[in-house]
């Protein structure tokens, strides 16, 4: 079987070394970084530079713990380094990862000419046409910008810009208050910045729980940030002190710097789909079954351009789907993907983290669960770490105590959300997760006392 990949990022690297590893011949082909762009080029370095902010954070209120308090200013040239290290480890360990599985990698471009043929393109222009029984492209997205924001890398900026800009801005409007946009409102309010978010709707985090929402929006307010409810940008003006945004409702924000986080477009241009009859809808994405296959049967679709949940763990696990489909595993033991069981987490302080059904949904369908929820504020490692703020909720089916799913708000809810999430995939119980010995003093000890 040969395989070929148009797109390095979680979802391409994963498909080739898993389908390498089934026995495939594999070509993955990549033009900027292994790893993907939006992965290393965006999701780390922001997660890094919050890793920063949150340690700026921890050492504010160090005299919970018995410790002075201390302000810290980041060094913006050894947060680039930092940066720079992060992103490039990375991209050494997939580029050895693919070599140990023999998969043959092109630095360039890729195109498809035909349904069974694939054009690289190397940097010094010279060209190979490949023949392909199966086709995956997986060129992932980049930041949407609007006719209206002329992006300068200055004054004017989009995340990619940001890792760190070049100075920390005095007053940043971010415009957008989706994840992205919190997480950088969270970000540099950490490093200093005065913060004015816009948000078009009338809570940040539209799509996301009310109460969790709720949460991070009291913890904005009493870190000074500047809400701007009900507000959409619809024009960027430079002034001499910096940037103004303008909103439809003739509201203007002033600021020294603007951050757009408006979501992304999929890269689907120049990609050659159409040659093999591939469809494309109008915002760029290709449509794809469960098993992530276009109207084209051998050709696939994953990640970002799939239109389906943009999380590189998502675009990872499609990938990695893929290459069982395309070795022919699906008819044997196989689980497809269930993208309402998928896990995200936001990495704002306090961090957020979700799976599975969620309590409006639940509502909206007319849906009978049973909802318990715990604060932190009664946890023992919660007040031994000095930071309290948050909850744990856990829905559940009240007829057969089955985990639908569960939110959680608090120090490290990334990380405690996996108990949940393995509950909700292999259909456990509460009282699986009540009768579960855990470490005491542990903040996971509220998954416990939530599930009860």
């Amino acid at each position: 079987m040969k395989f070929v990949i148009i797109g390095g990022g979680p979802a391409g690297v994963q498909a080739a070394t898993h389908g390498a590893r089934l026995g495939a011949e594999v070509i993955l082909i990549e033009k900027d970084i292994l790893g993907g762009a939006a992965n290393l080029w965006d999701c780390v370095p922001s997660k890094a530079m919050i890793a920063t902010g949150a340690m700026i954070k921890m050492l504010e209120r160090a005299d919970r713990i018995g410790l002075p308090a201390h302000r810290l200013i980041p060094d913006l040239d050894e947060l680039r380094l930092r940066v720079s290290s992060i992103t490039e480890k990375l991209a050494k360990s997939f580029d050895q990862l693919l070599g140990s599985q023999g998969v043959r990698v092109i630095r360039g471009t890729g195109k498809v000419i035909s349904k069974h043929e694939v054009m690289a393109t190397f940097p010094d222009g010279t060209e190979e046409i490949i023949g392909a029984e199966a086709i995956l492209v997986a060129t992932g997205s980049r930041p949407r910008v609007p006719d209206w924001a002329l992006v300068d890398g200055d004054r004017v900026l989009t995340t990619r810009h940001a890792y760190p800009p070049k100075e920390i801005p005095e007053h940043l409007v971010v415009i957008g208050s989706g994840v992205t946009g919190v997480e950088f409102v969270h970000m540099f309010r950490s490093f200093g910045s005065k913060v004015s978010l816009v948000v078009s709707r009338q809570q940040v985090l539209p799509s996301k729980d009310p109460e969790v929402a709720a949460a991070l929006e009291v913890d904005f307010l009493e870190t000074g940030v500047l809400l701007y409810k009900g507000a959409r940008a619809v024009g960027i003006e430079r002034i001499d002190k910096g940037v103004k945004v303008i909103c439809d409702d003739q509201r203007t924000i002033e600021g020294s710097h603007v951050l757009l986080a408006i979501g992304s477009v999929p890269n689907s241009e120049n990609l050659g789909l159409e040659s093999a009859g591939v469809f494309v809808d109008r915002w760029g994405q290709v449509p794809v079954d469960h098993h992530c296959v276009s109207n084209v049967p051998h050709i696939y679709a994953a990640g970002d351009l799939s239109g389906k949940l943009q999380l590189a763990s998502v675009a990872s696990m499609q990938g990695r789907k893929v290459a069982e489909h395309v070795m022919g595993l699906d008819g044997r033991q196989h689980r497809h993907l269930d993208y309402e069981k998928a896990a995200s987490a936001i990495f704002t302080e306090p961090e957020i983290a979700d799976v599975g059904l969620a309590e409006a949904e639940a509502f909206a369908q007319g849906r009978k669960i049973r909802v318990t929820k715990v604060p932190f504020a009664s946890n023992p490692r919660a007040l031994i770490d000095g930071d309290a703020r948050g909850f744990v909720k856990i829905l559940s089916d009240p007829a057969t105590g089955v985990v639908l799913g569960g939110s959680i708000v608090g120090a490290h809810a990334a990380e405690l959300i996996s108990v949940i999430a393995v509950a909700v995939t292999a259909r456990l119980r509460v009282t699986d997760i009540v009768e579960s010995v855990l470490v005491h003093p542990s903040l996971a000890e509220a998954l416990a006392e939530a599930a009860d």
